[in-house]
């Protein structure tokens, strides 16, 4: 079976997408599917050898240009593959241009009206990419800001759509109230024209129904999965210490600043261990004021000597981190869809302590690999940290049967089957 994919670059920023369509696309080969894994907007950048062609589709700085400036929806296309050469779509990926969804009404709106917008030039040199040089058997799109592409995709190929649905709802929530009316009202018309959606959970796909006013059943679910390579057991230092450990983008919707409240009253408790906080992730330029913030509170704290941030780490270097901590907490603010390094933690036997909302409850509830506390309440949050600091033994237990379930049920070749049987039932 030939699939293209098309995935979503996020320019210079590790993504949890740009790292699930890769382990999945490498999964999907080890099977003997003909896959190729199309980046749009940027390049991917991925901790994993990376799937990806080299050429970018779809690109984002063309994209940005043909919707602001109507002079370049009729530029020659030799001057469009300039502005998509990967070397200056990294480039611009570096200067950190805002990906605030509030900023970026237009632009959502041209790309879903497709072949009739204003970035219908790019529909089409996609389209005909696909058709003249992959011919695939079915198309699968990353996530449902692509759905624009999904009716030129099928007149000019003929072929079933697959779309994956990546925590649109948070960013169509941000966009001003004079877009998010009309990006609803289309998207769930160019919902009506996919063959089927791909979810990660349960929660997710219940929210996408409803919110695309789609068929519960033409929703697949298909968990996240992991790349066991190099995942093993917890290695914690031995020296007395309570690592509570943060792995994401370092921003404050994903509740950062939650984890530093309850640290700072966990360091505190004399019945406790001593407590250090370790926190890794993407920082962009408009999030470094919210970090310094947090430094400054943990220096008015006292607390200084207890906290790292690392930066960005590397594949082997996340498994390292993770595998030195004693606990693990991402306390978002919003109810995420995805939750990759909760999975990431578990199969490192590191239990979790997550808010209960979004896809964390289903995540935490079936693997048995942590604890849930009441979204936005400090004090429920430092009770379940504190129970694990004073029951080690409980959270060895949380631990090995978190690992036990990423083995068995949330691996990549576990994804890469279920995400096969919704290709077969299609083509």
């Amino acid at each position: 079976m030939r699939i293209a994919y098309l995935a979503a670059g996020a320019a210079n920023m590790y993504c949890g997408s740009c790292l699930h369509d890769n382990t999945l696309a490498a999964a999907l080969v080890k099977t003997g599917a003909d896959i190729v894994l199309v980046p749009t907007y940027t390049p991917l950048r991925v901790d994993e050898p990376s799937m990806s062609q080299q050429r970018v589709l779809f690109g984002g700085i063309n994209l940005y240009l043909q919707e602001k400036i109507p002079l370049f929806r009729y530029t020659p296309r030799f001057l469009d593959r300039i502005f998509d050469a990967t070397w200056l779509l990294r480039l611009i990926g570096k200067l950190d241009f805002s990906v605030d969804a509030a900023q970026l009404g237009s632009l959502t709106i041209a790309m879903l009206e497709g072949e009739q917008g204003h970035v219908r030039k790019e529909v089409f040199k996609l389209v005909e990419f696909l058709r003249d040089h992959i011919q695939p058997q079915v198309v699968h799109l990353t996530n449902a800001l692509l759905i624009g592409m999904v009716r030129e995709i099928k007149r000019e190929l003929n072929v079933p759509v697959v779309c994956s649905l990546s925590g649109e709802d948070i960013f169509f929530e941000k966009l001003t109230p004079r877009y998010r009316e009309q990006a609803q009202r289309l998207m769930r018309q160019r919902a009506a024209e996919v063959d089927q959606f791909v979810a990660l959970n349960q929660y997710y796909a219940d929210v996408m129904c409803e919110y695309l006013a789609v068929p519960r059943d033409r929703v697949s679910v298909v968990p996240h999965g992991l790349k066991l390579e190099g995942h093993g057991e917890r290695r914690p230092a031995n020296d007395g210490v309570f690592r509570i450990g943060y792995l994401a983008r370092v921003c404050h919707d994903k509740g950062l600043h939650n984890l530093v409240a309850a640290f700072q009253q966990l360091a505190h408790d004399e019945q406790l261990p001593p407590v250090r906080l370790e926190v890794a992730g993407y920082l962009g330029a408009s999030d470094r004021p919210y970090l310094e913030q947090i430094r400054r509170t943990i220096q008015t704290a006292g607390l200084s000597d207890r906290f790292e941030y690392r930066g960005e780490l590397s594949r082997d270097e996340k498994i390292a981190f993770l595998q030195s901590l004693d606990v693990f907490s991402v306390p978002t603010e919003y109810r995420e869809s995805k939750g990759l390094s909760i999975l990431e933690a578990l199969a490192n036997g590191v239990p979790v302590v997550q808010p209960a909302h979004g896809s964390f409850v289903e995540m935490v509830t079936d693997s048995g690999g942590g604890l849930l506390y009441e979204p936005g309440n400090t004090a429920a949050l430092v009770e379940q940290l504190r129970q694990l600091a004073l029951n080690p033994a409980q959270a060895a237990t949380l631990g090995k049967q978190g690992r036990a379930a990423v083995l068995h049920r949330y691996n990549d070749a576990e994804m890469a089957r279920h995400t096969l049987d919704v290709y077969r039932r299609l083509v």
